[in-house]
């Protein structure tokens, strides 16, 4: 269960969001809530140390096949960011912030390459909806 989205966040950062408890849902919400005070170029590199730490403090290595992807957080990022959802629950029910929809944009072997993992990789498949150039400046 999620709690309220601040105690999530708030769990996430200090390291007490359990393994269990970091799912797509989670993700979605400390999207939300690291992009209620930063721009989507800020928020990327925030959330790509965030999401490292923490993978490392719930015994998740960041490896070429598990833990942190650079291509799906600045997609989510980006998601989150045109979503403009007023509450990170509304994020659930947007069709772009669920977790197949970067299979929209991606074949699975290109979603799931090393270099997607560890950089972006433009969509193979279809393009965006939106830009996502001035989240991946910083």
């Amino acid at each position: 269960m999620l709690a309220t989205h601040l105690d999530t966040f708030d769990r996430f950062i200090n390291g007490r969001l359990g393994a269990d408890e970091w799912t797509h849902e989670a993700h979605l919400v400390t999207c939300w809530v690291a992009l209620s005070d930063r721009t989507p170029a800020e928020a990327l590199p925030f959330l790509r140390a965030s999401i490292q730490a923490h993978n490392c403090g719930i015994g998740t290595p960041n490896t070429d096949t598990e833990g942190y992807h650079e291509t799906l957080t600045a997609y989510y990022v980006t998601a989150v960011a045109h979503a403009d959802a007023d509450e990170p629950e509304g994020l659930f029910e947007v069709a772009t912030c669920s977790r197949t929809a970067p299979l929209d944009h991606w074949t699975r072997d290109v979603l799931f390459s090393v270099d997607a993992r560890r950089g972006w990789v433009a969509p193979d498949v279809a393009d965006l909806p939106w830009p996502i150039e001035s989240t991946l400046a910083a």
